[in-house]
């Protein structure tokens, strides 16, 4: 009996970094998608894919680099990749503008990209494609004050009663 009950715990720590990064991109996935309200612009990627693919994303750099709010990380990311008026352009007030997945891509950590694309079972080019098309919106809500904000990510969703 206490080596039945050793296997669990043994089991459980093994598999728990792994786990809470799948939680937390799956809740980041179900918060976006439900932020994003359906607005996709591909039919069956629409919010659930992309926000998912987002949420895994985010979840994966929250792990990462330890932060609470991995939105901010990933902005600076895609600023250091050249993308600093398509990032001021979702946080400040206007016309968001575009970006690719292969700018995504460029922006975003490859282990981070490749465990948010098997998260939600798509390739990793097909996941930044689907970062691509939901991120400036998804910023843009996620700032409305035109500033990033400092709290934690599923708190500044959750404040906004999204």
């Amino acid at each position: 009996m206490t080596l039945a009950g050793s296997g669990a715990p043994r089991a459980g720590p093994a598999t728990e970094p792994k786990g809470s990064t799948t939680m937390a991109g799956n809740d980041l996935g179900g918060l976006l998608g439900g932020l994003l309200g359906g607005g996709g612009q591909q039919g069956g990627v629409a919010s659930g894919g992309g926000g998912a693919v987002l949420g895994a994303l985010l979840g994966a750099l929250m792990n990462k680099n330890g932060g609470n709010n991995p939105l901010g990380g990933l902005l600076e990311g895609l600023t250091k990749a050249g993308l600093t008026d398509q990032t001021q352009s979702w946080v400040g007030s206007g016309e968001n503008q575009p970006v690719t997945g292969e700018q995504v891509r460029q922006a975003v950590p490859d282990d981070a990209l490749r465990q948010a694309a098997e998260q939600a079972g798509v390739s990793p080019e097909r996941a930044a494609d689907q970062i691509a098309q939901v991120l400036p919106g998804t910023v843009d809500k996620l700032t409305p004050d035109g500033r990033m904000p400092t709290e934690s990510l599923e708190e500044i969703i959750r404040k906004q009663g999204l």
